[in-house]
């Protein structure tokens, strides 16, 4: 067995290899990027060697850089994680060339299966079931239309190396495979330097599930059951669960089964993936297969009592798999959701900086062994007051739950979202609290394209609304009636003015269109020693406990002799003397006034917000990469105005009207913050 092991990626992939291989008494080296110099993994490794600068291209993609760190600090093996040069065969290769072992397939294994259109004719030569297609490159538009018309409409239109949604367009007609063939190829050849492109049946309503595998260098492959992974947006995973509770056992059997065929016929050793698109008759084809390990394979861990990482720690040292296909196990129901540094509510723009508060939830610990807990687990590559930088994917954490049931899963899920505090950044909860709580997720019903379908005019606050909205102002007013009872014991009052509580009120909600504006509330009983109250909001009672503490966010309870989890705060960047209370996704910010306060504050005049018109704003913190206009140049509606770059994306800023420039605020090279202004028109 290895002592000491490097792990060539960051975030908390890198953490995660890193607990298993504490768990095995091996030691690690971290690598980092002059952007991770305070980064969790590093703190948690054994030793850590700077590799560059943040750029991913000059740091963490540059296989001569992490070769020279193994040989600096005696690592014997590389765990690539996911990402970076997790799946370059050129890298493998390389690796073992130096005499350091790839914990990981071998080189032929990731090259087989990196080509799309070659590893669909090895697919289908070991008897897996393949879209209807042609797996050959097409040369022009005309000859893709002749295609798409033999195989039938709807297609798909894909470029061999493509991957994470880009290369990808859907045809439903002749025009659509002509016009689609050309924008993929051009994608593709911008994206990857390859452009060559095929077309495959595209199928209706369809399951993304996946296979996971596990094979020694001894000619052993397991399959370790399945993940859905349908519920997706623009591509990526979003929540992803196992079992599916889509797939019979029958379908399981023969999709694993041809997975593992797949495998041998590629000499496959390490962890790995074989994803299928699943037809809603249960037919299914495959689709690639990914030569690492997943984001998602806790879920898989959960189920299965299975430590992956692990696993390929040890099949990589030669060691053979301590079980058999029937030892595998499925056990109960795990879901996770991908916790991203998004401000969904902005069309999920990247949100960078730093991380004021981060406070999981609070059952989620790294135990010493993943495999032996239950309930709530967290992996992260974060901490609290850190970082999360631009130059790389968005993600925070992995929010994964384990529940004996389907049902059980989901209210373990949506609890622990309750609990997870993220301040600094915006964070994509309120959306999967939307998701989680959607009656057609909750019942199984969706495929690929439910998020599309259920938010195709993008996510906003009305789409995740509270089912009890009284309960969330019951819970401001017991926090705000906690604050005023520590006011009064005070010592030192003027005798005669010592503060008094009364016990009706009326609660203002704060810039919040989609709720009431005043909800009437009376106090009838409050025990601040008992930390008990018994609040009225339009005679609805509710009965609150709660021992948390002053400060603390977040608050847990019960209610009515529930259990409750929800965020509670004073202050919002608008409104200092405000409460902001937030549960199941939805945030609701009040004011809690006296009777005659309230009447007072409905005289005060509105202030209106400053018109910002005439400016270009960013609409994400971001680094300025263009300013494609100058001071007195005209421009239309539609016209390019600047770009910005976050996080490995792109976002182009347009004219939203025709206009003359008057001055430019910021300057190319620039970090910007949230609507921070660009570009003034005169």
């Amino acid at each position: 067995m290895f002592t000491k092991i490097l792990i060539a990626n960051r975030g908390e992939i890198a953490c995660r290899v890193i607990l298993s291989a504490r768990k095995m008494g091996i030691k690690t080296v971290a690598v980092y990027s002059e952007a991770d110099r305070d980064a969790r993994h590093v703190a948690l490794a054994d030793e850590s060697v700077l590799i560059g600068p943040a750029p991913s291209r000059e740091s963490y993609l540059v296989a001569d850089k992490i070769i020279a760190a193994c040989k600096q600090t005696g690592a014997q093996a590389v765990h690539p994680g996911y990402g970076f040069l997790s799946e370059n065969s050129g890298f493998a290769k390389r690796v073992e060339e130096e005499g350091i072992v790839f914990i990981g397939p071998k080189h032929y294994s990731i090259a087989a299966m990196g080509d799309k259109i070659e590893s669909k004719k090895l697919a289908g030569a070991a008897g897996v079931n393949c879209i209807p297609g042609v797996n050959d490159a097409i040369d022009g538009a005309e000859q893709a239309v002749e295609i798409a018309k033999s195989i039938g409409y709807p297609v798909m239109i894909k470029a061999s190396a493509g991957g994470g949604g880009k290369g990808l367009r859907v045809a439903y007609n002749d025009k659509e495979a002509f016009e689609g063939f050309t924008s993929c190829k051009n994608e593709a050849r911008n994206s990857f330097g390859d452009d060559r492109v095929f077309i495959e049946k595209f199928v209706e309503e369809p399951r993304h599930i996946e296979i996971q595998l596990i094979g020694d260098a001894h000619g052993n492959v397991l399959y370790l059951n399945e993940r859905e992974c349908s519920i997706q947006r623009r591509h990526q995973k979003v929540i992803e669960e196992a079992p599916s509770p889509f797939i019979s056992d029958a379908t399981r059997k023969a999709m694993g089964e041809q997975a593992v065929a797949l495998a041998k016929a590629v000499k496959y050793q390490s962890a790995g993936t074989v994803e299928f698109v699943v037809g809603k008759d249960q037919s299914f084809y495959f689709l690639e297969m990914n030569t690492r390990l997943q984001v998602e394979h806790p879920v898989t861990e959960c189920i299965t009592g299975l430590d992956l990482v692990e696993l390929m720690i040890r099949v990589a040292a030669g060691e053979v798999l301590p079980l058999t296909q029937d030892d595998v196990k499925r056990d109960g129901w795990a879901m996770e959701c991908r916790i991203n540094a998004e401000d969904p509510f902005r069309n999920f723009l990247p949100s960078t900086g730093r991380l004021v508060k981060f406070q999981p939830p609070q059952e989620s610990m790294f135990a010493s062994d993943v495999s032996q807990w239950h309930g709530v687990r967290v992996d992260t590559g974060v901490q609290d007051g850190g970082e999360i930088p631009m130059f790389y994917d968005s993600m925070i954490a992995k929010l994964i739950v384990h529940g004996k049931d389907r049902l059980d899963a989901i209210a373990k899920m949506r609890e622990a979202l309750n609990g997870f505090v993220i301040r600094g950044v915006s964070s994509n909860i309120p959306f999967q609290a939307a998701l989680l709580a959607h009656p057609k997720f909750v019942a199984g019903q969706f495929n690929t394209g439910f998020i599309a379908e259920n938010y195709a005019k993008g996510f906003k606050a009305e789409d995740v609304p509270h089912v009890d909205v009284e309960f969330l102002v019951a819970l401001a007013v017991f926090v705000n009636r906690r604050y005023l009872s520590r006011s009064k014991a005070i010592s030192g009052q003027l005798e005669g003015h010592e503060l008094r509580i009364g016990n009706d009120y009326v609660v203002i909600t704060v810039g919040q269109e989609s709720v009431d504006t005043e909800y009437p509330v009376h106090v009838a009983e409050f025990d601040d020693k008992a930390r008990f109250g018994r609040i009225t909001v339009r005679g609805k009672c509710y009965a609150i406990h709660s021992e948390s503490k002053f400060g603390q966010v977040r608050m847990e309870g019960t209610c009515n002799g529930a259990h409750f989890t929800a965020q509670v705060e004073r202050g919002t960047p608008k409104k200092p003397l405000a409460i902001r209370v937030i549960h199941n996704g939805t945030q609701l910010d009040v004011m809690v006034m006296l009777p005659r306060a309230a009447e007072l504050h409905a005289l005060m005049p509105h202030k209106a917000a400053p018109d910002m018109s005439r400016f270009v704003l960013s609409p994400m913190p971001g680094l300025l990469v263009e300013i494609a206009v100058t001071p007195g140049q005209k421009v239309q509606a539609g016209e390019r105005v600047a770009v910005i770059e976050a996080m490995k994306m792109e976002n182009v800023l347009f004219a939203t009207a025709d206009g003359v420039v008057g001055k430019l605020l910021a300057t190319k090279g620039e970090s910007l913050a949230v609507d921070q202004p660009i570009v003034e028109f005169a």
